[in-house]
């Protein structure tokens, strides 16, 4: 929970009914340096910040069963995690003491193999409320305690008031601003690889090669919904695969003017498309939600009856990067409760770069209960070479709201 290698020792060790909360940055800031305990209030990331928000403390000890919040963000200032059983010793530790008092150290390595990856509990979710038509995410990348580097002269942690630790240069971060570095750097080396691909070609080969199985080869948990398997909502299309994105086999191209009909199909003023386009030469005669995008998302009213069958197609072009001459089918894995309708059941290419395009018919009842469900659409090549994956959602009008 400490991301140097450090010594508080001799420290005064404190429990306080008022104080061990650990919820009040006032009554926090008002303690003595010590060491506090603090209590299992269920709630333990917010303890733990609040906790790194006061400088007068030498350090803490928390008190849950529940270790995720500690996998995945560090503490700035000295902390240690123990278990409702152990918090009994340490209390009756301090009430038979005159004097207690207690030590940290963060001088031990701990190695092993856990599984990965998980959807992290604050990680932004879909649909896009600006563009639900357009499946968002698209993917995941490693965004939790991310050894990174650090502005060199600025501290990365401290003991109590005065002690300001620096990680010489690294420091551990979490967040988008981790994850979108993994996920741009596969891009820019997708570019250097294939130069004549298109950005829309680049997130085409990173999402249709993403994985949606963590490790241990077992669905992707999301870990703010109790470690349930995560939906596309969560995690899009799973987590990238750099070294299986350089060669996608199919990949779903779009061109300046695909963006432009999705713009005028979304209430746009003429002033704000041409603030957008920069340009007032653009052309709004075809315009349609359905973006050539590797994924595919049908909402329902969940306030309509419930049984109502609800129709949704979509329309794809799929291009081959792949070898010359070949042959795709499709396989769908459809949501539960859901009919999915694919045609044609077979891609046939004669060369490489040739185009091809199917249609998708979604039939599904409306839902009561509000529930979002997926499944996929596969494209295997028949040489087995190529896997080419599309996630499908179904999901309430509300949904992520």
């Amino acid at each position: 929970m400490f991301p140097l290698d450090a010594w508080v020792k001799n420290e005064t060790l404190i429990y306080n009914k008022t104080l061990s909360k650990c919820d009040s940055l006032e009554l926090l800031s008002q303690a003595p340096r010590a060491i506090i305990v603090c209590e299992d209030t269920g709630f333990l990331d917010f303890q733990m910040r609040a906790i790194s928000s006061v400088t007068n403390l030498a350090g803490a000890v928390f008190v849950s069963n529940d270790p995720s919040p500690v996998e995945f963000e560090f503490m700035s200032c000295p902390g240690v995690l123990i278990s409702a059983t152990e918090l009994a010793t340490v209390i009756h530790y301090i009430n038979s003491s005159d004097n207690p008092i207690a030590a940290i150290k963060f001088r031990q390595t701990v190695t092993g193999k856990e599984v990965a990856p998980s959807v992290t509990d604050y990680t932004s979710r879909g649909p896009s409320p600006n563009c639900p038509a357009v499946l968002k995410p698209d993917v995941m990348a490693p965004g939790s305690l991310v050894l990174a580097s650090w502005i060199p002269d600025d501290y990365t942690a401290a003991v109590g008031k005065n002690t300001l630790l620096s990680s010489e240069g690294f420091n551990l971060i979490s967040g988008t601003s981790m994850a979108c570095p993994h996920a741009s750097g596969v891009a820019a080396l997708l570019r250097g690889v294939h130069p004549e691909w298109s950005h829309a070609a680049i997130r085409s080969a990173m999402m249709t090669t993403a994985t949606e199985l963590d490790s241990s080869m077992m669905p992707i948990k999301d870990v703010g919904q109790n470690f349930t398997v995560a939906s596309p909502l969560a995690m899009g299309a799973g987590h990238i695969v750099p070294n299986l994105a350089m060669d996608p086999g199919l990949v779903y191209d779009a061109a300046p003017q695909d963006y432009v009909s999705l713009l005028c199909s979304m209430n746009f003023t003429r002033n704000q498309i041409m603030t957008i386009t920069r340009s007032n030469n653009y052309d709004c005669a075809n315009s349609s939600l359905d973006l050539n995008y590797p994924s595919f998302v049908a909402f329902y009213d969940k306030n309509v009856t419930t049984g109502a069958m609800l129709k949704h197609r979509f329309r794809r072009v799929v291009t081959n990067v792949g070898a010359a001459a070949t042959t795709y089918k499709v396989k769908v894995a459809p949501p539960e409760g859901v009919k999915v309708a694919v045609w044609p059941q077979s891609l046939v290419f004669g060369k490489k770069n040739e185009q091809r395009d199917y249609y998708v018919e979604i039939v599904y009842p409306s839902d009561g209960q509000g529930r979002v469900l997926y499944g996929s659409i596969v494209w295997s090549e028949e040489s087995g070479s190529h896997v080419v994956r599309s996630p499908i959602v179904v999901a309430p009008t509300s949904a992520g709201k």
